[in-house]
């Protein structure tokens, strides 16, 4: 097996040493997906529910995380953000295959402020900003060419100047109550640490796989 890092924790999870905070200790997981260059490993299932219960699943990507929490950007108008909206609760998956890795995050949901969103949308290339204003995000279209005839009469709009953040875009904050690391082990004795948030700050147990 390719050494990664320098990270004692490879070969397992050991409540006594793993790090006390769970973002410190989620960070350095994604440093080390990261090193090991595997595609797309700020990738994560967003989990949402409407407020009568029923889920819903999706890919997004992670763009920023501290101890404020997880954030990721979206078209406020999807499916997903009028689930978030109405019932401000959601869980997060990370996994990474290739190094028996796994981490569930779960927690409260909040809009990232204007600013936020828009500093952030500088970033983004700018056909990903064209898109952001080309899709009427989880609508029925009646083809592919819709998209396409949209996003060319706003690269002409656009074709000499700065691309503006539509309001309808922006960002959400996962604020975690609960992160659970999980490490593959022999004979499905996997392991499993919980952080719950407390008054005082994280508590850590183990899980039985």
């Amino acid at each position: 097996m390719t050494v990664i890092s320098n990270n004692p924790l490879l070969d397992g999870l050991d409540e006594k040493v793993i790090d006390r905070d769970p973002i410190r200790q989620f960070q350095a997981w994604l440093n080390d997906a990261i090193a090991a260059k595997l595609p797309l490993p700020e990738a994560m299932t967003l989990a949402t529910a409407t407020p009568d219960g029923k889920p819903s699943a999706r890919m997004v990507l992670l763009k920023q995380v501290d101890h404020d929490g997880f954030v990721f950007y979206t078209n406020y108008r999807s499916a997903k953000a009028d689930q978030l909206d109405a019932n401000p609760y959601a869980a997060l998956v990370f996994y990474w295959a290739q190094l028996d890795r796994q981490v569930r995050v779960e927690g409260s949901v909040t809009r990232t402020s204007p600013e936020e969103s828009r500093e952030y949308f500088r970033t983004r290339p700018r056909e990903s900003q064209i898109g952001a204003w080309a899709s009427e995000q989880s609508e029925t279209i009646s083809g592919r060419e819709v998209l396409e005839q949209r996003a060319l009469e706003l690269e002409t709009q656009y074709c000499d100047r700065e691309i503006d953040c539509p309001e309808h875009w922006g960002g959400y904050r996962l604020n975690p109550e609960r992160i659970e690391f999980w490490k593959s082990r022999i004979g499905r004795l996997h392991d499993r640490i919980l952080y719950e948030r407390t008054v005082d700050g994280w508590s850590i147990s183990r899980l039985a796989p």
